[in-house]
């Protein structure tokens, strides 16, 4: 009989997993927000008549990954913290809902966090994208995922 069924409560995740589900769902949000930022900067480009051939295109996209890539990180990463915490308290309480809580905390916080660049950037938006809410939603919706993905791989075992 296993000891969830004798009465016990679950084992908790161990933090190395835990940091290990958090380092891999930033990785996918970060590596899905760059490209999505990167394919509009290219149909910007592409839209003022310029021709971009595939080779030039996988080019900026590696380029965007190296560069862009690690700047877009600790902007998803300043966001993550706060709603993260918020999402783990409010997930102790709700545990049926951890999942979309994680899901919505990840989406919420880097729009957040986007807005909160936005506003001390310089230019009018850093992250071109995001001028329209429609780029900032298709960069919110890998954030998103990678919130999900962090409360199923970060979800205790029975």
């Amino acid at each position: 009989m296993p000891l969830v069924a004798a009465g016990f409560p679950p084992a908790p995740v161990a933090w190395p997993r835990r940091l290990a589900a958090f380092g891999l769902a930033l990785l996918f949000a970060t590596v899905w927000g760059t490209l999505v930022q990167t394919q509009f900067n290219l149909a910007a480009v592409t839209g003022l008549g310029v021709e971009l051939p595939l080779a030039t295109r996988a080019l900026t996209t590696a380029q965007d990954l190296a560069g862009f890539g690690p700047v877009y990180a600790g902007i998803v990463l300043a966001g993550w913290l706060p709603a993260f915490a918020v999402a783990a308290w409010l997930s102790a309480r709700r545990p049926a809902w951890r999942t979309a809580l994680y899901a919505l905390a990840a989406t919420a916080g880097l729009v957040a966090a986007v807005r909160m660049v936005d506003a001390v950037a310089p230019m009018p938006v850093l992250i071109y994208a995001t001028r329209t809410w429609v780029g900032l939603g298709c960069m919110a919706i890998g954030s998103g995922l990678g919130g999900a993905l962090f409360a199923a791989w970060s979800r205790q075992r029975r």
